[in-house]
């Protein structure tokens, strides 16, 4: 019985070639790499840093108590400061209300501006332009508008409603309505943006569809608008939440956290503490807090949304 003739093996590649093979797969990180570095360092040493110093006592007015305080900072935190509780039962309390406005008020401006009109481009500019303005200048903004003497409650007065000086960034009962609506001029935008891009990838072969089967606007918008929007609106809220959380700049502007602290939130008392009474340490172990809430909330929220998974 003939043996089989045995296959020829092909000669090994050389080193070199092997190595040439390989660097176009490396190219790309060799090319990101310094950009990620440089990154890295701007995130990874402040983050290092606070976490540092929230186990410190560090107070540049005070040195002569700076050192290791352990634990102290964060249990002060959770027994002995009240204003840690009431601030972070505003911030959530003010991230509820103006997420929920800014989607409900988003996801409208998007399914009217995505409807064929005459002038919709130029409809769609004045929709998105205060996404445009800076947060700063969104402070000076609403700031003269809220002024008592130039503002719109002057000219309210005019009309005979309400009284002349009112303010109403220093009226307990009107602060917080006052500063939701400054806040939703600029937030509204930032949702309408994200769902009108995703509503553009809607097939209009499903609505036809839905149509043919005697399917009406309501049902058409329950069962194939959100169904689709379904990611867009989990990641915009999510992004959103995380933001106004960490909004210090327009509440700084607009109230400075009054009257009498009741628009203070957790950041914008991190920033007080820091800021105005130098302590440093405290102030860390605040932002520590802060982040592992924000973080915790995060990943609660993707999983409980199932986000990036389709629903059968």
């Amino acid at each position: 019985m003939a043996r089989p003739a045995a296959v020829a093996k092909p000669p090994p590649r050389p080193r070199s070639t092997r190595a040439r093979s390989a660097t176009p797969r490396r190219l790309p990180y060799l090319l990101i790499a310094p950009a990620g570095l440089l990154m890295l360092g701007f995130i990874a040493y402040p983050v290092g840093s606070v976490f540092y110093y929230s186990l410190q006592h560090y107070n540049p007015t005070k040195p002569w108590r700076n050192g290791f305080a352990g634990l102290d900072n964060f249990d002060e935190i959770f027994t002995s400061d009240p204003l840690f509780w009431d601030t972070l039962v505003f911030s959530a309390k003010w991230v509820v209300v103006e997420v929920g406005l800014q989607l409900l008020l988003g996801l409208a401006l998007a399914l009217i501006v995505n409807q064929t009109f005459a002038g919709r481009a130029l409809g769609r500019a004045l929709v998105f332009s205060p996404w445009a303005v800076s947060g700063v200048l969104t402070s000076v903004i609403w700031v003269l508008l809220y002024n008592s003497q130039t503002g719109v409650t002057r000219y309210l007065a005019d009309l005979g409603i309400g009284e002349y000086g009112t303010s109403w960034l220093s009226d307990t009962s009107t602060v917080f309505s006052a500063a939701i609506v400054a806040d939703l001029w600029r937030g509204v935008p930032f949702f309408a943006i994200l769902i009108l891009a995703d509503l553009q990838s809607v097939s209009k072969d499903l609505y036809e569809a839905a149509e043919v089967d005697g399917a009406g606007r309501l049902r058409q918008f329950f069962h194939i608008t959100l169904p689709h929007l379904k990611d867009a609106i989990v990641l915009s809220t999510l992004l959103r939440a995380v933001w106004e959380f960490n909004n210090v700049d327009l509440l700084y502007t607009l109230t400075g956290g009054g009257p009498a602290g009741m628009t203070t939130t957790l950041p914008l008392y991190v920033a007080n503490t820091s800021v105005d009474a130098h302590d440093f340490g405290y102030a860390s172990a605040l932002t520590t807090v802060a982040f592992v809430i924000l973080l915790f909330f995060s990943f609660a929220y993707l999983r409980l949304s199932k986000f990036g998974r389709n629903e059968s």
